[in-house]
């Protein structure tokens, strides 16, 4: 049997996010009928044949808008603004939004946290759109392992694949007529803003844990720092090499350009450098 096509508003800012629920759409012959994003998006980067909203306001000029195209679905990917029901209670089969934590673990604007902090897996929901962040019924939820080669752009990459494939079983779910399943709010976490202390890495951790730490301050756009020799810089990224030490933490033992070998807690590591 065809499945039946959708009339879908899509909520956006970055066009990662825009992707997953275009090449949703794309696979089900479902129209994204409006973009809305914020001001300041950088709108060139959205196909040029996608109509777009850009605006901060959302209950007095996207709410009448969106209410006047009679959208079946809301689907919010990357949008960092609280969404008023005015908005999500439109569509016929509701509102959801795509979360790259394991719900209620993770709530709140920052979910690489979770990676920073050492959870134990990768994981994506999609859930149903309600006035508190994050906090809506879940449709779909999966989870993931960590890769070997851990970094930003691997998680990045992991979290897109994943984000496709819940959106992809819970929509289904939403057109349905399902609700979902009630997160236990006894377990919910936030996961806040990085504070500059903690972009600031620390030798004197293990190897792995600082690997970790890069991966996620470093997913968008690089933020990690160290202090190597005395000199503040930024850090790119980090290789753990095999050899154990019996150095100091944070002592440097050989460098190459922006290539700088340098011990840990527990083992050698060359991390790519550049100047603040």
């Amino acid at each position: 049997m065809k499945s039946r096509t959708l009339r879908v508003v899509a909520f956006c800012v970055y066009l990662p996010g825009y992707q997953i629920v275009s090449e949703w759409a794309s696979r089900h012959g479902h129209s994204i009928i409006l973009l809305v994003t914020i001001r300041g998006a950088r709108l060139q980067l959205f196909p040029k044949s996608q109509d777009i909203m850009a605006t901060d306001h959302l209950s007095t000029i996207a709410a009448p808008a969106i209410a006047a195209l009679g959208p079946d679905l809301i689907v919010c990917s990357t949008f960092p603004r609280r969404i008023p029901a005015e908005i999500t209670e439109i569509p016929r089969y509701g509102s959801v939004n795509l979360h790259p934590s394991p719900l209620p673990v993770g709530r709140g604007p920052n979910p690489q946290r979770l990676v920073y902090e050492g959870f134990p897996v990768l994981a994506a929901t999609l859930h149903r759109m309600v006035p508190e962040f994050d906090s809506g019924a879940i449709l779909s939820q999966t989870q993931r392992p960590y890769p070997e080669d851990l970094s930003g752009s691997k998680i990045f990459e992991i979290w897109g694949e994943m984000l496709s494939e819940v959106l992809e079983l819970g929509t289904a779910r939403a057109i349905g007529g399902e609700w979902g399943e009630e997160q236990c709010q006894a377990e919910a976490t936030y996961a806040a803003p990085f504070t500059d202390a903690e972009r600031c890495l620390s030798w004197d951790e293990p190897a792995r844990v600082i690997q970790r730490k890069i991966a996620a301050l470093n997913l968008a756009v690089p933020t990690a720092t160290a202090v190597i020799d005395g000199v503040p810089c930024a850090v790119i990224n980090l290789r753990v090499l095999a050899e154990r030490h019996q150095l100091s933490p944070g002592t440097v033992t050989a460098r190459d350009g922006d290539v700088i070998t340098v011990a840990t807690a527990d083992a050698l590591v060359q991390a790519r450098t550049r100047s603040l």
